[in-house]
This record gives structure tokens, C-alpha cells and sequence, in this order.
């Protein structure tokens, strides 16, 4: 199974106009992160995890020709506004895009994009297949994902695990029983803010004792604003077994 990282930012504490931190000035390709989101490719089908406003950016940066289906972890724009986009693999496949997502996400993408549900078509706009997901395993193709429950402040969001892999983005608090779940990993994706504490997502230290509790071969940091850092000066601190994460990384999960 292959990974890409389509982007690893956020728009939390994203620095806008002008600005002159460190990380927006940096020239170093690893410190541009896009909002995040990842591309698997698995036994032959293409899937991604969220589809935020960089989508279209991320999907042409990495070539992308081939979407099997789009699986959203929660309603909040920077992972679901890009969902438009889909509309290039209805012209190049002839099909709707299979879309999987919890009720609250789809009443979102309902909301955010009504057009698409109209009676009235008009010619060209997205064409897709909603499929409910509740905490029950479900398969895509060959693929088998497992939602894992994890708490973002107050609202419900969907980590997947597949296989040996788990992706938990925009998460700080995560119960005893649903870490059960992500036991035994080969490589874990986690989000890490910053390092001061936030509302609603992982810092860095809490992060890397997650990282150690549950004693993944290999953790990846995602979802990162400008707050924590310049790339190699964060991965300069980081255990031996995590590394942070950067837009266009693409790793292999055996």
C-alpha cells in the first residue's frame, strides 16, 4: 500500500497576507503545506482522506488520473470544500465518484453544495454516490477501512485504520477503547499542531506521547500550522521513530 501526502497543513493558525514568520518566508519546499489530506493507492484502487480547498492543486501537483472514492473524517471546510473536484474523473470515467461519510458530513456537503442534489441537473456538475458511515468496518473494492472514534473539542470525528496504517486527523482526545483499535501499527499518521496547548487538536508533546503509547513502528506528523515551526528544525527534535510529515511524501506501508 502507498501513501502520498497530499498536504499536511491547516488553516489553523495559518498566518494570511503578507506575512513574514518564518515559515511563510521559508524557501524550503517541506515548510508549503496545504491544507491536509492523504492519497492511498491499494490493490489496484485510488482512494483519498479528505478533500479540503487545496484539492484541486494537490490532484494536478501529484498526476492524479484515477479516483475510486473519496472518504471524508469530518464536516469542517478545509477537509470537505474541494469535494467539487470530482467532477474530472465524471468526464474522464463516465460515473459518479463513490463519497463516504458519516451523517453530519453529509448533511454538511448537502448544505455546501446543494447543487449537486437539485432536481433540476444542471450540465457538468459533480456526480456521486453517498455512502453512510457509522462505526462499523466497510469496504471499498479490495480495501478494508476501520472507523476509529476520536474527539475534536466537541465534535465527533472519523480516524481510519487500514490494515497495518491509521490516519487520525484533527483530534485531542482519543477513549481507552478506541486506542484498543489502533494497536499493533506499522505506521501511524497523527496530527501535532503546535506546541503551545489548543482547544481542539494534539501539540507537539502530546502527540509524541500518543506516538509512544501506542507503539507504532513508525508515526508520521500531519495536520501542522505555521505555529510549530520550520521543518528541520522541529524534525531535529523529534524521536528516532517519528518523523513530520511534508506535502508530496510518499511512503509505502508492506
Amino acid at each position: 500500500m502507498k501513501i502520498t501526502f497530499l498536504g499536511t497543513g491547516t488553516s489553523q493558525g495559518v498566518p494570511i497576507i503578507a506575512c513574514e514568520c518564518a515559515v511563510c518566508k521559508s524557501l524550503d519546499p517541506k515548510d508549503k503545506r496545504l491544507r491536509s489530506s492523504v492519497l492511498i493507492e491499494d490493490k489496484g484502487s485510488v482512494f483519498v482522506i479528505d478533500a479540503g480547498p487545496d484539492f484541486r492543486q494537490q490532484l494536478l501537483r501529484e498526476n492524479v488520473k484515477k479516483l475510486d472514492a473519496v472518504i471524508f473524517t469530518h464536516e469542517h471546510k478545509d477537509h470537505i470544500a474541494g469535494l467539487d473536484e470530482v467532477r474530472a474523473f465524471n468526464y474522464l470515467y463516465k460515473k459518479p465518484v463513490d463519497i463516504w461519510a458519516t451523517k453530519s458530513v453529509e448533511k454538511a456537503i448537502r448544505t455546501e453544495f446543494a447543487y449537486i442534489f437539485s432536481e433540476t441537473k444542471y450540465p457538468g456538475i459533480p456526480e456521486i454516490n453517498l455512502h453512510e458511515i457509522a462505526d462499523e468496518k466497510f469496504q471499498i473494492n479490495e480495501t478494508q477501512f476501520e472507523p476509529i472514534n476520536v474527539i475534536h473539542y466537541r465534535m465527533p470525528v472519523k480516524a481510519y485504520r487500514i490494515n497495518d496504517f491509521a490516519y487520525i486527523t484533527d483530534a485531542n482526545y482519543i477513549s481507552d477503547e478506541e486506542k484498543k483499535k489502533l494497536k499493533g501499527l506499522k505506521v501511524l499518521v497523527l496530527n501535532a499542531l503546535r506546541r503551545e496547548k489548543h482547544i481542539s487538536h494534539f501539540t507537539l508533546q502530546e502527540a509524541i506521547e500518543l506516538s509512544n503509547e501506542l507503539g507504532a513502528e513508525k508515526t508520521y506528523f500531519t495536520h501542522i500550522s505555521h505555529q510549530l515551526g520550520l521543518h528541520r528544525e522541529v524534525a531535529y527534535e523529534l524521536p528516532d521513530h517519528i518523523e513530520l510529515a511534508y506535502d508530496g511524501l510518499d511512503i509505502e506501508v508492506i
